[in-house]
């Protein structure tokens, strides 16, 4: 069974750029929002010279890159954007740990996303890392996906208050959707546990224990990515206090409070429901042992049923030649109904006991 745990980190160099993720023939596009609460223009397809052509300062910009293949794209975004190395090394190296990085006029955040494998106990995971300053939004995916669409849609047609709202705003919205994806996960997997529930209690395949120990493995590693998220909503809610970073607004921290109760409420799902896994295994234990126990108690009774009866043909498979009952006209069927006898006796005595 192979266990499902991150990936080792490839040892890169701290200002290295190498893409380190499985997307390595997806090619690299990008897309811009550029809005306010008055107007909206979206860009497709767009190259790292039409920046300062589309870019506008004076409104919120969402510049999403899809594929992380091309380095050279990905470093032209920093050099424009003025984005150190170290950060552009985390965005590529997708096998660190989520985390988030505060400056005074800017803020890092990356995040894993994690969805169930169609048709598989298996679970995906994709990094997806954000980099806001200036009103300016750039989000790194490894694929294209539909995580955001339904934000793109709102900024659109302008639902809801996102044309209203700051770049942190979009952030929070953007989080949100990616921490979507756990809910999904999280509820394929409970759907997953209660069969394997209904199974412990039925059935002995050994198959069952290894399914109830593959989810278990998916669970921890939801709890794996879920804990430095958590951490790090916590960083960006204590930036509150903090008068360097001035990157996200006051009343926009009540957003990133709230996502930081939904990652403690996915925590409690997945303990929850790794609780639940632990009983399902100990109740396959359970009923194996208690299989195990009728076949021997069955094997017992027989075998004691058994012994006056194999006493007795010793007895009289002994080869002594004075042995009256041997010249009996009748003593094979007194022994063979005293043996007949004592079969009944045991049995009653045994039902009256409630051995069987």
């Amino acid at each position: 069974m192979r266990k499902i745990k991150y990936k080792k980190a490839r040892k890169v160099h701290l200002n290295q750029l190498v893409y380190t993720g499985k997307h390595k023939k997806l090619e690299s596009k990008m897309q811009l929002f550029v809005y306010d609460d008055l107007d909206f223009t979206e860009y497709q397809d767009l190259a790292i010279s039409d920046f300062r052509e589309c870019i506008d300062n004076t409104k919120t910009n969402w510049l999403n890159l899809h594929g992380l293949s091309d380095i050279n794209t990905v470093e032209g975004i920093g050099d424009f954007f003025s984005i150190d190395s170290y950060l552009l090394s985390d965005i590529l190296n997708t096998s660190r740990r989520t985390k988030m990085e505060e400056s005074a006029s800017s803020l890092f955040f990356n995040i894993k996303s994690i969805l169930p494998t169609e048709n598989s106990d298996n679970i995906s995971s994709e990094q997806i890392s954000f980099f806001i300053k200036d009103e300016i939004l750039i989000s790194f995916q490894e694929k294209s996906s539909d995580f955001f669409s339904h934000i793109r849609e709102r900024i659109r047609t302008h639902s809801g208050v996102v044309r209203t709202k700051k770049a942190d705003y979009l952030l929070s919205l953007l989080l949100e959707a990616v921490m979507e994806n756990f809910y999904i996960t999280i509820e394929n997997e409970e759907d997953k546990v209660e069969e394997l529930i209904d199974l412990s209690k039925t059935s002995t395949n050994p198959d069952v224990l290894i399914r109830i120990e593959k989810h278990r493995d998916n669970l921890s590693f939801l709890k794996r990515s879920i804990i430095p998220l958590r951490d790090s909503l916590y960083g960006i809610k204590t930036l509150k206090e903090d008068v360097v970073c001035n990157v996200i607004q006051m009343d926009s921290y009540v957003y990133f409070s709230r996502l930081h109760q939904k990652s403690l409420e996915l925590l409690e799902q997945i303990e929850s429901d790794l609780g639940m896994l632990e009983g399902a295994s100990n109740f396959f234990f359970s009923s194996q042992s208690h299989k195990m126990n009728e076949i021997m108690k069955t094997l017992t009774i027989v075998s004691a049923i058994f012994i006056p009866l194999t006493f007795i043909v010793g007895v009289y498979g002994m080869n002594f030649d004075y042995m009256p009952e041997l010249r009996y006209q009748n003593g094979y069927y007194t022994v063979i109904g005293i043996m007949f006898l004592i079969v009944i006796l045991m049995v009653l005595y045994f039902k009256k006991r409630r051995w069987f």
